[in-house]
């Protein structure tokens, strides 16, 4: 990073810690083209392009007088930002899940803007707080959980889920959620620039009146804003020191839960969360949402009472560990595993004709990638059962591409031979 660049949001960072309180006013002096420039390299280079088809490469062609022409439209005001082009993947069975795809040039000023705002908000959230924020991870999140659960004694699970938070966002209460900290004239009219933009859809625009721009680099940061005043700060301030017992709260982007060591508190916070989040104009879903007994159990106990949720792709339970003592263990969710099998099986469905080298290199790829997240202890067993289903959807797709539309097993494990797989691991010691 350039010394300038560094300088600027080392300043940021220490005026958000000393000057607690401290409100920004004059944020977007301090962008400039060496700043956009900066921006332009952390932003991702292999997306699909936007709207306007230009991509990473193209706008690198002629770099410089791109950056300054565009630091010279977001200074003046004049800057527009382009629609979102939104295109959909598959969800669990018939659901489908929107995705968007932004301008690349619009991606580098959402950039500028988050690499201003960050130093910001990361001194403000609080640290269960582990989504999209850096230096956190979803495994952080799980070991914190675990933690928590034994330390307190936690007895009472609330396992919530919010119906569509991204696409119900409220940007009026967003704007002045965000005015808490940044009154910058020059930040703010980006920001409604780019939630008003509009999305783009089988060519016919779309304006929505509520929610973050999908696929948008601003967007995880924005969210993570609204549910810090929504739900964190009302959690530690209200809600914590009137209840009896031990709690606690983890949250990773819009997916949290709430552990309680009394089942009276915890009935009081199934009670009263739908209450406060409808205040914010959003939904707590009623069948996704439920109260679910998790004590540690009792040495001679079956565990018969308790019951399992699931968190960040991975079901939680009770269990005991070889040495005969109760431990809280971690499996794959079965969404996720259903999830990631029927996305193998469609890969080596159209992939069959490719050469089986590039077919090899890309299935490690996979299997290394689904290894990195699920591979912690106490799920080997679901990293196997994901292994063998790769190795029979390629087996099975190989063949079809044969004459007689079968490979034996003599001949599938001549060719592992030559081209093994990846055999299941755990990596992290969450």
């Amino acid at each position: 990073m350039p010394e300038t660049v560094s300088t600027k949001l080392q300043r940021i960072a220490e005026q958000a810690v000393y000057k607690d309180g401290w409100v920004f006013r004059s944020l977007g002096r301090q962008m400039d083209v060496e700043f956009l420039r900066e921006a332009h390299k952390r932003v991702r280079k292999s997306a699909s392009p936007g709207v306007d088809g230009v991509t990473a490469e193209e706008y690198a062609e002629n770099l410089e007088a791109n950056l300054e022409d565009l630091h010279a439209r977001m200074r003046s005001g004049l800057y527009k930002a382009p629609p979102v082009k939104r295109g959909w993947v598959p969800k669990d069975g018939k659901k489908r899940r929107p995705i968007g795809k932004p301008a690349f040039e619009d991606k580098i000023a959402q950039r500028a803007v988050v690499m201003l705002m960050e130093p910001i908000y990361e001194e403000v959230f609080y640290d269960f707080s582990y989504g999209f924020i850096r230096g956190r991870n979803p495994h952080q999140a799980l070991k914190y959980l675990r933690e928590q659960c034994r330390k307190l004694n936690i007895n009472w699970i609330v396992d919530a889920d919010v119906e569509d938070y991204f696409g119900n966002i409220d940007r009026g209460i967003l704007r002045e959620f965000i005015k808490r900290r940044i009154e910058d004239g020059s930040i703010l009219r980006l920001i409604g620039k780019w939630l008003n933009a509009g999305v783009m859809e089988d060519e016919v625009l779309r304006y929505p009146e509520r929610g973050t721009p999908q696929g948008g680099v601003i967007s995880p940061l924005l969210s993570n804003i609204y549910l810090h005043y929504v739900l964190d700060e009302w959690y530690v301030k209200e809600v914590r020191p009137r209840l009896k017992g031990e709690s606690f709260l983890v949250r990773f982007g819009d997916d949290f839960v709430i552990g309680c060591e009394l089942e009276e508190d915890a009935r009081k916070l199934e009670e009263v969360l739908p209450k406060r989040f409808e205040r914010y104009k959003l939904t707590i879903h009623p069948e996704k949402t439920a109260l679910v007994r998790f004590g540690k159990p009792r040495e001679d106990d079956d565990d018969s009472g308790n019951g399992t949720f699931d968190f960040l792709g991975f079901t939680h339970y009770w269990a005991k560990s070889r040495r005969g003592y109760w431990v809280i263990k971690r499996k794959t969710a079965k969404k996720r595993l259903r999830r990631a099998m029927r996305r193998i099986y469609y890969w080596c469905s159209s992939n069959r004709h490719e050469k089986l080298k590039d077919q090899y290199k890309m299935l490690t790829l996979k299997l290394r990638g689904y290894y990195q997240y699920y591979g912690i202890r106490a799920n080997y067993k679901m990293l196997e059962v994901f292994y063998e289903h790769v190795l029979q959807a390629w087996r099975y797709w190989l063949g079809r591409r044969t004459r007689n539309g079968y490979i034996s097993c003599e001949r599938f494990e001549r060719l592992l031979r030559l081209h093994p797989l990846p055999l299941p691991r755990i990596v992290h010691n969450v």
